[in-house]
């Protein structure tokens, strides 16, 4: 069975907040497969070390290129510390790929509290678990 793949993005004001949990998580985190936007995955193979496929960055496609993921049923759970008190001007994009998460029944976590609950949980560490996909 393959590798999960998991999904980490962070606006700059929330990078700080996503490196810090992925160095707390890293044991769970060196086992799945990581894609990140660009900016993002440069820092958590640096100040992590963990292996990260990097795509573009979120206001240059990167966002597009994890949504296409979804869209293919290729991710299994997107972690995206999303800032709310920032507005970036790709939010339209981040809208997107938020949307897609729902219409494909793709985890996300948008917080700590949120990311700990997925990865802490007995189902994300089951190899057989598959959330069901809707119908449309």
């Amino acid at each position: 069975m393959p590798n999960k793949t998991i999904a980490l993005v962070a606006h700059d004001h929330k990078k700080p907040d996503l490196i810090a949990w992925a160095k707390k998580n890293k044991m769970h985190l060196e086992s799945l497969d990581l894609v990140a936007t660009g900016t993002t995955g440069g820092l958590l193979t640096k100040e992590v070390g963990l292996h990260v496929r990097c795509f573009k960055s979120g206001p240059l496609g990167g966002d597009q290129q994890i949504g296409a993921l979804i869209a293919e049923q290729a991710l299994d759970v997107l972690v995206f510390f999303w800032d709310p008190m920032n507005p970036a001007p790709h939010d339209p994009d981040v809208k997107a790929l938020l949307r897609l998460c729902s219409v494909w029944n793709v985890p996300v976590a948008c917080n700590l509290a949120t990311a700990d609950m997925i990865i802490s949980s007995p189902l994300f560490h089951d190899p057989d678990f598959k959330p069901e996909l809707p119908r449309y």
